[in-house]
């Protein structure tokens, strides 16, 4: 019998393994640290017969309760993200990261507001912030929300992140962690120029290197999170960063694979490297990622997928609570 270490057994050596799933049935298997959500990940984990007691106690609520229209249905949702995370922090040791509203991506006061009722939700089911991870998109409106909401406690996770930019603005403003995606900068980049990025030559682990030895070099605290991932080599490729977010299909390939996995990001060839500065207030900011053309339309992109499914999970809800 082979007692050779399962891909996954060595990534766990040099990176903490973040579950990035709503399904958190399939986390049991992996044994992750950490886990991610966002609305796309919790639709479609609502459709699934298995967590429909959740979605049937959070509308059992909403009914009970003395809100109506659009705000029960809101607050019916918070209730369901609430409840999925829960049940994650029951199966992970760590951290669940659950996203606000893609819809205030640009509303600074808004952003504030959810992030702290989506806490105090936490709270009152038992579970303190330290455990949980508010997800915002990386707009400058988002970095500047959730700089204030780490100076109150509230540690935040920048999602939707495609350039250097975004990452240096979040590391000036102290956020706990940032979520650069991998996949999609490479699918941005493959349908650009028709070509199958392989290995380190994929765009989307050479950003994610970039950002971590931007941060490592000049002594940034902010944890480096890759995710969206296509395929095993992506990950295998970015061994080392701090976290990687990873779905239960490529979790499942890298426990059944026995393929060597060695460390790629080492935080002293990030100091001993040659990097250069980038200056990052909002004008500069705001320019950087307009001179982007990848970073600004992924950024964009994604901010409408996760609307658009937040839209979908309102009207399935709104539809239950009649």
């Amino acid at each position: 019998m082979s007692t050779a270490l399962s891909s996954l057994d060595q990534l766990k050596q040099f990176t903490t393994v973040v579950a990035d799933t709503g399904d958190f049935e399939s986390m049991r298997q992996y044994k992750p640290q950490d886990a991610t959500t966002n609305p796309s990940l919790i639709l479609a984990a609502a459709q699934k017969p298995e967590y429909k007691h959740l979605i049937d106690k959070a509308v059992a609520e909403g009914k009970a309760g003395n809100l109506t229209g659009a705000k029960r249905v809101e607050a019916t949702i918070d209730r369901i993200l609430i409840l999925f995370g829960t049940e994650i922090l029951k199966i992970v040791p760590g951290r669940v990261s659950t996203e606000v509203d893609a819809r205030l991506s640009f509303d600074f006061d808004g952003t504030l507001a959810k992030a702290r009722e989506l806490i105090g939700m936490y709270k009152a089911a038992g579970f303190e912030k330290e455990r949980i991870l508010i997800k915002i998109a990386s707009t400058w409106e988002g970095i500047k929300a959730a700089e204030v909401l780490q100076k109150e406690g509230i540690n935040c996770n920048l999602t939707l992140m495609f350039s250097l930019c975004q990452a240096v603005a979040c590391a000036e403003g102290k956020i706990k962690l940032i979520s650069p995606f991998v996949g999609r900068i490479y699918d941005w980049f493959k349908k650009d120029t028709g070509i199958g990025y392989q290995g380190a030559d994929d765009p989307g682990v050479k950003s994610v290197d970039q950002i971590y030895t931007y941060y490592k070099h000049f002594g940034h605290a902010t944890e480096v999170m890759g995710a969206s991932f296509r395929n095993i080599s992506q990950i295998t490729e970015l061994a080392g960063c701090d976290l990687l977010t990873i779905s239960p299909d490529l979790l499942k390939k890298l426990q059944e694979s026995t393929a060597p996995v060695t460390r790629k990001l080492i935080p002293e060839a990030s100091k001993a490297a040659k990097v250069e500065k980038v200056h990052c207030d909002e004008k500069s900011f705001r320019f950087l990622l307009n001179e982007d053309a990848m970073a600004t339309e992924k950024t964009a992109e994604g901010i409408r997928k996760f609307a658009a499914d937040m839209v979908k999970l309102e009207k399935q809800i709104a539809a239950a609570l009649g």
